[in-house]
């Protein structure tokens, strides 16, 4: 299930990262430790994470998939390691909460979201980040909800 598509003006969003490539199985077990070390990274410099977690998807290949996965952040802090500091751009997106498990049950907002941006005679950056509300480790799956974003090229 999925709240109706629209397309909005998000301002640029200060954050720590990682990047990475893996496959589509060891997603799970590559998140949860991604997740920790940025955590990590922002806590070792007495900050918080100002938002929910997220994970930009580069390409959709489900067997080299290339991700970044991050937190925002209120001011740009120190690379730690393999986290880096960054910004998500400002700009117009498409975006809808998909509100279900992961994995397929997504597809129908993702297609939701492609034809939004069809109809709008927009183009998509090729990116695509979900933002996960709450944890698959505390939520049961029927209940997780995460916001789909579609960064869109200028026109």
């Amino acid at each position: 299930m999925f709240t109706k598509c629209e397309i909005k003006d998000q301002p640029a969003q200060t954050m720590m990262s990682i990047r990475m490539r893996t496959s589509v199985t060891e997603l799970p077990n590559v998140l949860g430790k991604a997740f920790g070390d940025v955590a990590m990274a922002i806590g070792e410099q007495g900050q918080q994470p100002i938002g929910p977690p997220f994970v930009a998807y580069y390409n959709m290949d489900m067997q080299d998939l290339d991700i970044e996965v991050g937190f925002p952040v209120t001011k740009k802090l120190q690379a730690r390691g393999n986290v880096k500091p960054g910004d998500i751009p400002a700009g117009k997106v498409a975006t809808c909460i998909y509100t279900g498990p992961y994995g397929d049950g997504m597809k129908e907002a993702y297609e939701a979201l492609t034809k939004l941006v069809e109809e709008k005679k927009q183009v998509p950056t090729g990116v695509a980040y979900e933002i996960y509300f709450n944890s698959p480790m505390d939520t049961p799956p029927e209940k997780l909800r995460t916001q789909i974003v579609f960064p869109l090229k200028s026109t």
